[in-house]
């Protein structure tokens, strides 16, 4: 039982982790299309937010399986 909670786990991590660098993907596309000049700035801010929510999701996914 608790091995099938903690792949409930990792996989609600998997899925808020894609979600959330899907939007914040769009959301960067968005900011660029309305200025285009920052778009350097953007991207870079975009690279290390998708860093910081794939960090979060792998610490989920390991407590998951750890807990187990």
């Amino acid at each position: 039982m608790t091995g099938t909670l903690a792949a409930l786990g990792a996989g609600l991590a998997v899925i808020g982790a894609g979600l959330g660098i899907g939007m914040v993907g769009g959301k960067a596309m968005e900011a660029i299309a309305r200025q285009p000049e920052a778009s350097g700035d953007i991207r870079s801010g975009m690279i290390i937010m998708a860093a910081f929510i794939e960090g979060a999701a792998l610490i989920a996914i390991l407590l998951s399986i750890l807990m187990a």
